[in-house]
């Protein structure tokens, strides 16, 4: 299936309460191994802090080792597209970044059949520090020309997402995560390239978030409640293509709108976001995400107070937002 809009189902028993989004990633590869024969998996040095060790334990002969040479390994996952296989290159986010170059020519210029998949992403690298911390990987990838940005919100839609980029013919950039995940999603749960899903239903404005950002959205949602604020809460785990028409939908029924996301504001879903309401219903909107800084070391709870993205932000982030919508009303 290459169609942006199949929607994939769970395999079973692969995303465990409390799973991180890479060790989630990593036994739904496994698992999918044996159902998509041309899938090899190429690593850098690196596979036990990505989740890829289930694979290379599961199917050794379908992984490929390139050292600490990460250009290489993406320039490698173009070549292997052109014949037939399905690449997954994975590291960390960081590292995605210093590859850039050849996942621009060698996978999205060429228009090639590979998938990125990135853990370690934003302020969730916690203690490994700022030079860790990649704050502008969907920025850099969202911008190359053809290439889908997905970054899922616990690890049972991570299991489905992997299976959905799969599925899927294009390139695609992924964002896993290091820290252990808020389970938000039960065994029904669907996802779909390029479809947002409000999974909280509200009416004063909507809180739009991706990644981990996402349950901090639903407990700022609850703030809120406390305060007699209804926030509609969506999640957006395709930032490129974003779904425009629920954007739309949601700026149109609440008037304002909060984003929500472990990334700089510069580039990200906020900035995805703002485009297509300036195409369609522009209204006010908020934005949460690093404010265009350098990460530090941390326990990723504690940089999320200390760089203003955690839930008592977004729920003041919701107050600022509703505050201009009453104005301009």
């Amino acid at each position: 299936m290459s169609d942006a809009t199949a929607t994939a189902t769970a395999p079973a028993l692969i995303a465990a309460n409390g799973d991180s989004l890479r060790e989630a990633f990593g036994k739904a590869l496994s698992a999918l191994a044996d159902e998509f024969p041309k899938l090899v998996v190429l690593d850098a040095d690196i596979a036990g802090g990505t989740g890829v060790h289930h694979f290379r334990k599961s199917h050794p002969d379908r992984f490929v080792q390139f050292g600490i040479a990460e250009q290489n390994m993406m320039s490698a996952a173009g070549g292997m597209a052109a014949v037939g296989l399905v690449p997954v290159v994975t590291t960390f986010a960081v590292f995605c970044l210093r590859a850039i170059e050849q996942a621009r020519l060698s996978l999205g210029y060429a228009r090639r059949n590979a998938k990125i998949v990135a853990s370690h992403p934003g302020l969730d690298v916690g203690p490994d520090g700022g030079s860790a911390q990649a704050l502008e990987d969907l920025a850099a990838f969202r911008a190359i020309p053809g290439m889908t940005v997905i970054s899922p919100a616990d690890a049972t839609e991570m299991a489905l997402a992997t299976r959905a980029i799969l599925e899927f013919d294009g390139p695609v950039y992924m964002r896993t995560g290091r820290s252990p995940s808020v389970r938000i999603f039960g065994d029904d749960h669907t996802f779909t390239i390029g479809k947002g899903q409000v999974i909280r239903e509200g009416d004063d404005l909507t809180l739009i978030a991706c990644g981990t950002q996402v349950a901090r959205a639903l407990a700022a949602a609850d703030l809120l409640a406390a305060d007699g604020i209804s926030a509609r809460v969506v999640n957006m785990a395709t930032i490129k293509p974003i779904d425009a028409g629920l954007v739309e939908k949601c700026a149109r029924e609440t008037g304002a709108i909060v984003t929500a996301e472990d990334h700089n504001i510069h580039g990200g879903l906020g900035g995805a976001v703002s485009e297509a309401l300036a195409a369609t219903h522009p209204c006010p909107v908020e934005f949460v995400g690093v404010k265009d800084v350098f990460g530090a070391s941390g326990e990723p709870e504690e940089l999320a107070h200390h760089y203003g993205i955690a839930a008592p932000h977004i729920a003041a982030a919701a107050r600022r937002a509703l505050a201009r919508k009453r104005t301009r009303a």
